[in-house]
């Protein structure tokens, strides 16, 4: 594909994120495969955590905010060990074996994960106090605690255990935006009096998209030596707003900016449709008026 045909692609790509990489190290990866400038990602994920890191290229940057916040991950959790990130990047700080600990000791204390929960994210993350991001506050040698923010689990499923001087729980996670595993493998561990870190994290559902349907950096490469690329379309992850069809003369009002008085009493946002162009963008109705937010394909 040259660059001049790369950039008439619009829509997402889901990608697996291999470990070791940052967010924005696959968004230049791809920003260069694809030789196009407007590639964006959504829900960062840490550079140890593998899996599901949506991809929008071209003007489906702009339909980044409004994807579903829920997220899924398979995470591995050491007990007896702490370190400064919660993670195993980290300095360990304290490790304590714990062998008498068993798996129902600690599904005692895990139904206090479940539902709206309190969390203090890591020192260590992209938070930002006073304008600059904990972990550069943390590299700087400043320990600043974030704010308690509500976050929100759905699931816990355990998947295995495994018995030793320092155990290790795998378990399926279903949570929203915002949700920090790595924090609730540290407060697993102190509910459980043994100290605790993430050991391993793999996202296998983020805003729509789903682990089994994610393409890898090299299978991307070999879809485009062989010219078999295709992205998905622009309203693949918005399937959790209601649709709402217009045709002409309306349709072409809309894309034009105007509101457009509609007999329906429901409120909030909604994917607009065109019967022979198909998606044309998002509106939120309020009044039963339909006000354009995001006109994605306009209408001449």
């Amino acid at each position: 594909m040259t660059g001049k045909q790369t950039e008439t692609l619009q829509g997402f790509l889901n990608l697996n994120k291999p470990f070791d990489w940052t967010s924005h190290d696959c968004v230049a990866r791809v920003r260069k495969l694809l030789r196009m400038k407007k590639v964006g990602h959504a829900g960062t994920l840490d550079p140890a955590a593998t899996g599901v890191l949506p991809i929008a290229l071209g003007k489906a940057t702009r339909l980044l905010q409004y994807l579903p916040g829920e997220k899924a991950y398979n995470a591995t959790i050491r007990f007896g060990v702490r370190t400064t990130t919660d993670d195993l990047q980290g300095e360990i700080i304290a490790t304590q074996s714990c062998p008498e600990l068993n798996l129902d000791d600690v599904k005692a204390v895990m139904t206090c994960f479940l539902g709206k929960i309190e969390q203090i994210p890591p020192s260590y993350s992209a938070i930002q106090v006073q304008g600059k991001r904990l972990y550069d506050l943390a590299r700087q040698g400043e320990i600043v605690e974030a704010p308690v923010r509500t976050v929100e689990v759905f699931k816990i499923e355990v998947l295995d255990w495994r018995d030793g001087d320092f155990p290790e729980l795998d378990l399926a996670i279903a949570c929203g935006a915002g949700t920090y595993i790595r924090a609730i493998a540290r407060d697993l561990g102190i509910k459980s009096n043994t100290g605790a870190t993430l050991a391993a994290l793999t996202r296998t559902e983020s805003s729509g998209f789903h682990l089994p349907d994610s393409l890898t950096l090299t299978d991307l490469e070999n879809q485009l030596s062989a010219a078999t690329f295709q992205p998905l379309s622009p309203d693949a992850a918005l399937q959790h707003l209601p649709s709402l069809t217009l045709v002409a003369p309306e349709s072409t009002k809309w894309c034009q900016g105007q509101k457009i008085p509609v007999n329906v009493d429901t409120v909030g946002l909604v994917r607009v449709y065109q019967p022979e162009i198909g998606f044309l963008g998002i509106a939120k109705l309020e009044n039963q008026l339909l006000i354009p937010q995001m006109v994605f394909e306009p209408i001449s």
